[in-house]
């Protein structure tokens, strides 16, 4: 199975000091770019997240304090992984809900503003779970008939993109127009159409503190969380001004103060 591709497709995986998208960081980035006429460049890179990592994380990956010291900081590494995600659409395994928020979060304190909106995010997970329910060692062993742990090293970015690729084009592969005699469970090779079936929420920042809903019969943005819960955020931009500063000044992700600042921005018609 050939990927359909207009432009090309990054898959992408994360190993990081935790789950926290405001305090924790990328320790490990793997990535596989495949083009659209075939081609497939290949990229791995350990990342010094000037923290210590967390002795558990040590044990799942093997990546320690001692492994990183020596190795670039995220910061030192953006201008390079822009370039490599700019003008692509991007998948990875269970990326909607982690992967791509966090690498949002790690581009905006290196100061790229990276426009995730502009790429179709296709995730092998959501379009796993909603066909057969099951984990990524529970994927490879249903699409490639083999089971993950004799192929690849468990909780290594490198091992699991690897095993992500292998995934996709096996759901692909699977769900082809007329290789399945179950009517619904069809996937066009197509990124828009796989980038639409991995969409699980209307969230507008990755966090989901804010939302897209109908209101009055229009589709906007509204709080999803707090005093202005279900209220459109434009609203409370005009009459609380100050929601917008206390927002920006607290714990809140980089993505989420830079989706309410382009919100103003917008109304203020810059």
């Amino acid at each position: 199975m050939k990927l359909n591709l207009q432009k090309p497709l990054v898959i992408f995986d994360l190993e990081t000091t935790g789950l926290d998208l405001v305090k924790d960081r990328v320790i490990q980035i793997s990535y596989i770019k495949v083009f659209p006429d075939g081609r497939e460049e290949r990229g791995n890179e350990l990342i010094n997240p000037e923290k210590p990592i967390p002795t558990f994380i040590t044990q799942l990956t093997g990546i320690s304090d001692e492994t990183v010291k020596d190795k670039p900081t995220f910061k030192q590494l953006a201008a390079k992984l822009n370039g490599i995600f700019t003008g692509a659409d991007i998948a990875g395994y269970n990326s909607n809900h982690f992967d791509v928020p966090l690498l949002a979060e790690e581009f905006l304190r290196a100061g790229i503003d990276f426009d995730f909106a502009k790429c179709r995010l296709i995730d092998a997970c959501t379009i796993f779970k909603k066909m057969e329910s099951r984990n990524l060692a529970g994927a490879y062993k249903f699409y490639c008939g083999r089971k993950m742990e004799d192929d690849f090293e468990a909780h290594r970015a490198d091992q699991d993109t690897e095993a992500t690729y292998r995934v996709l084009m096996g759901e692909l592969d699977k769900y082809a127009p007329g290789a399945n005699e179950d009517p619904e469970k069809v996937l066009e090779n197509d990124m828009q159409a796989l980038a639409e079936f991995s969409k699980q929420n209307d969230n507008v920042d990755f966090a989901g503190r804010i939302i897209w809903a109908e209101v009055n019969g229009q589709r906007t943005e509204v709080f999803n969380f707090g005093k202005y819960k279900g209220q459109p955020v434009a609203d409370i931009l005009r009459t609380d001004p100050g929601y917008y500063s206390w927002i920006l000044n607290g714990e809140f992700t980089y993505n989420t103060k830079q989706v309410l600042t382009r919100i103003r921005l917008r109304m203020a018609g810059k």
